[in-house]
């Protein structure tokens, strides 16, 4: 089968295409042929040799998140399940590939009405935006800043967000991604590229960040007595380091969500739901062939890239 290859940290240009070995379900796992894999930005940070939650040895086949149709079952599968249309993440290795085996219990079953490329594209981002609004629990009325508002998991709290009722300050980094935040509904925008960016801000009730550095304790400062402030990413390449003293002397609560396997998945299985249902909508910004993830990564790491990435595998 045809795979990425990451044989040394580096730039993008070290994930290289090649072949590998098909892989093979043992007991309790499945082989699934992929359509589509996910790369976030901690993958970027990965592939770089940066801190990340993923431990590999090299040479390895990067990649977490993927959808495709099972292929396949090991010993002690129901082989019903061949056929099925899934998503699942793998850890961190193995994704960016044409087959991928997995253990049967980490499978989501795609709902009906989802195209499978949406489904991929929830997979991390939707469970993320889920945990975020209901660690924080915007009530009606209230004022949501969400940063990085144009990105994957920024484009789905601005959704959910306002489907909460809350009015939604939708922060994002030049102008076509304001643009983008607009189109998805947001009540106010603001370009955070922009020197004194939250001087025209009026205060809010709850920061989601995604970017961490300066942005985000700029947005802290829009914070009052009862807000909450939960992060959910580092966009900037260092997270906000606001003390703990300094949220409790402005009454302000930062948010630790502390999700358990149990409840990432039901965190999974919402933003699946949701989307099914249409009301949810995962903005897919850019699209590559397998080939082509040296770009990909490119793209993500050069802010120029909107939404969520896809690898097209097949």
């Amino acid at each position: 089968m045809r795979a990425v290859w990451l044989k040394e940290f580096g730039g993008p240009e070290v994930l290289t295409i090649g072949d590998a070995p098909d892989p093979v379900p043992g007991p309790g796992q499945v082989l699934i042929d992929v359509a589509y894999a996910n790369i976030t930005f901690v993958e970027t940070q990965f592939r770089s040799g940066a801190p990340s939650p993923f431990k590999a040895e090299l040479p390895m086949i990067p990649g977490n998140g993927v959808g495709g149709v099972v292929a396949a079952v090991g010993a002690g599968v129901d082989a019903a399940l061949i056929g099925r249309r899934v998503v699942t993440s793998m850890g961190g290795s193995g994704g960016y590939a044409e087959r991928a085996v997995v253990d049967a219990a980490g499978l989501f079953d795609v709902p009906g009405g989802l195209e499978l490329d949406d489904a991929v594209a929830l997979l991390a981002d939707g469970r993320t935006a889920t945990m975020m609004l209901r660690a924080t629990e915007p009530r009606p009325g209230e004022r949501v800043l969400v940063e990085a508002a144009a990105g994957g998991v920024g484009s789905l709290l601005v959704q959910l967000a306002k489907a909460a009722g809350a009015t939604v300050v939708a922060a994002a980094g030049g102008a076509r991604k304001v643009a983008v935040a607009r189109d998805l509904g947001a009540d106010e925008v603001v370009d955070y590229t922009v020197p004194g960016w939250a001087d025209g801000v009026a205060p809010v009730d709850v920061v989601l960040d995604g970017v961490g550095g300066d942005i985000a304790r700029a947005a802290f400062g829009l914070l009052g007595r009862g807000g909450r402030m939960v992060s959910f990413g580092l966009a900037s390449g260092e997270w906000a380091a606001i003390e703990e003293e300094a949220a409790a002397v402005r009454g302000v609560t930062l948010v630790q969500a502390r999700p358990t396997p149990e409840t990432m998945r039901a965190y999974t299985e919402s933003a699946l739901a949701e989307a099914a249902a249409g009301r949810l909508r995962p903005l897919i910004g850019q699209r590559f062939p397998l080939e082509r993830a040296a770009d990909a990564h490119a793209g993500i790491e050069s802010r120029a890239s909107v939404g969520k990435t896809l690898l097209e595998v097949r």
